[in-house]
Order: structure tokens, then C-alpha cells, then sequence
């Protein structure tokens, strides 16, 4: 096996290894989001428009680093074929 194979399986096993934590404030952010409702408060509005805020941020940078990576695959492939 490769080095960095090897890194990428470790890092990849860390991160797993703390989503269990991670995954305990859910319970909280949803009661409290639930009471705001309930109270008539904006504030779980506010909660939830965050979550969806932070949870499409990975996407956008991804498909930002694959436009890139695709515009310059195709240059090189154009730049191939005129030899």
C-alpha cells in the first residue's frame, strides 16, 4: 500500500471517530428550535437557515474545485490533440 492511501485511511478513521460527539448537540439544536416555534420566536428560523448555510458551503467549494479541474483537463485534452 501507498503513503498517502495509508494517510488518507487514517484521516478518514479519525474523522469517524469524532461524529459520534459532533452528533450530540443535534438533540439540543432541535429542542431548541422546536420551543422558538412553539413561542412564537424567529430564532428557530434563524437555526435552521444556519444549518442549511453550513451544510451547502462543502457542496458549492466541491463543485468550484470540479469546474476547475474539469476546464483545465479539457485544455490539456485540446492541447493534446493539435500535435
Amino acid at each position: 500500500m501507498s503513503k498517502k492511501f495509508i494517510l488518507i485511511f487514517l484521516i478518514l478513521i479519525s474523522i469517524f471517530a469524532i461524529l459520534p460527539k459532533a452528533n450530540a448537540q443535534c438533540a439540543m439544536c432541535s429542542v431548541n428550535a422546536e420551543q422558538s416555534v412553539k413561542n412564537g420566536n424567529t430564532q428557530g428560523k434563524g437555526l435552521n437557515a444556519g444549518i442549511i448555510y453550513l451544510l451547502a458551503i462543502p457542496y458549492v467549494l466541491m463543485m468550484g474545485l470540479g469546474a476547475l479541474w474539469y476546464k483545465n483537463y479539457r485544455k490539456k485534452v485540446a492541447a493534446s490533440r493539435q500535435f
